[in-house]
């Protein structure tokens, strides 16, 4: 018989992006430190719009309104990089110019 107990998983407790990174606080303690140029939505947006951010399920994701743009805590503790592929990338960019 398996007694063991699901890991906890890991939640996002805080962001702060410069003009070339995001870094990102976990709630056990961790940070972590991720390029910018990962995701482009991020690339591309202003201080203001990177650092306009709210938590998504207490801390599973977040989400960036302004950019339209979303991460998962497992994917940046994984060191994953945006999955956006680059034609909804432009269309995305697009948009964002003819506004």
């Amino acid at each position: 018989m398996n007694t063991s107990t699901p890991a906890k998983e890991i939640l996002v407790t805080g962001i702060r992006a410069t003009k070339d990174t995001i870094e990102v606080d976990f709630d056990d303690g961790r940070s972590v430190s991720r390029p910018i140029a990962w995701f482009p939505r991020l690339l591309h947006g202003t201080m203001k719009e990177c650092n306009t951010w709210q938590l998504n399920g207490g801390g599973y994701g977040i989400h960036w309104p302004l950019l339209d743009e979303d991460l998962s805590a497992a994917g940046l503790l994984a060191g994953r990089r945006s999955g956006e592929s680059a034609q909804s990338f432009q269309r995305w960019l697009k948009a964002r110019r003819e506004k």
